[in-house]
């Protein structure tokens, strides 16, 4: 067995000069070529109201809001959005993305490939979106179909509109436009029968 080492107990009572004062700096004598006592900072409070300016550090909600706040704001402010121009007039709108074209009349049996077939002539289709019927499992009768220029989708738009896919016609317009243009006619209802009251 190893023998024990002897310890000596030694009572340590604290000096004056050892103690800190209230801002937590320690008293030292002063003497004039030595250096000031470094400031400590205390664990609890997180160095709040010591003057080396270091900011306070709260937990819980609420307390950055206001920082929070100014930091969004600073940060939107720095940036350049793109944004739709209102324009001159009435006329078709560039979406973020590209140029939309809206296609109605769409049979209901009708595939992307189909609809990316008439349209892909025109030029480089970036998007294709044909909707279904979540009940049916068939087209809803419209489709979005975004091109990146504005050439190609007009180009479209006029070789397209009113010509027949899959025995049904369809019409092509601009998905966004500013101010109203109707490039279709409007479907006319078919009139119901008048009725006789007896």
């Amino acid at each position: 067995m190893a023998a024990n080492p002897s310890y000596e107990a030694v009572d340590f009572e604290p000096d004056e000069d050892d103690l800190m004062d209230e801002d937590g700096a320690i008293e030292a004598e002063a003497s004039p070529a030595a250096p000031p006592a470094p400031r400590l900072r205390s664990a609890i409070t997180g160095g709040a109201g010591d003057s080396s300016g270091v900011p306070r550090k709260t937990k819980g909600r609420g307390f950055r809001e206001a920082e929070a706040e100014a930091e969004r704001t600073r940060r939107f402010a720095a940036k350049d959005f793109e944004s739709l121009g209102s324009g001159g007039g009435p006329g078709p709108q560039r979406s973020i993305e590209g140029w939309i074209v809206l296609v109605t009349g769409v049979h209901e049996e009708a595939q992307e490939e189909d609809l990316h077939n008439s349209f892909r002539e025109f030029g480089q289709v970036k998007n294709l979106h044909l909707n279904l019927d979540r009940r049916t499992g068939y087209v809803k009768g419209y489709a979005l179909i975004e091109y990146e220029k504005y050439e190609e989708a007009k180009s479209a738009i006029n070789a397209l509109n009113g010509t027949e896919l899959f025995t049904q016609t369809i019409y092509v317009d601009w998905a966004f436009s500013n101010g109203p243009i109707m490039r279709r006619p409007m479907r006319r209802r078919s009139r119901s029968p008048r009725r006789r009251y007896a």
